[in-house]
């Protein structure tokens, strides 16, 4: 492609539903999870994170994108906080 712009059939066109996917999945694990299962939540979140901050660079699926990587941040967050809490 010429000017410049991502072809719209490329995998990087999923950087910002998968985002919002994992982003969802690290809050509500985070919220549910108690002290002992906060894996799932920092993985996922982080993973949300990376995916939505390569969707925002790439300027695809930004709305989507943003979104993941809020929700993939309280993911990661909220465990981090409640560890520093209750130790």
């Amino acid at each position: 492609m010429t000017d410049g712009t991502a072809p719209t059939d490329s995998p990087a066109t999923l950087y910002g539903p998968v985002s919002l996917v994992l982003g969802v999945v690290a809050t509500v694990t985070a919220a549910l999870s108690g002290f002992i299962g906060i894996a799932i939540p920092l993985l996922a979140g982080a993973l949300a994170v990376t995916f939505g901050l390569l969707g925002l660079g790439r300027r695809l699926n930004r709305g989507l994108s943003a979104f993941g990587v809020a929700t993939g941040s309280l993911g990661v967050l909220y465990p981090v906080f409640l560890v520093a809490l209750l130790t």
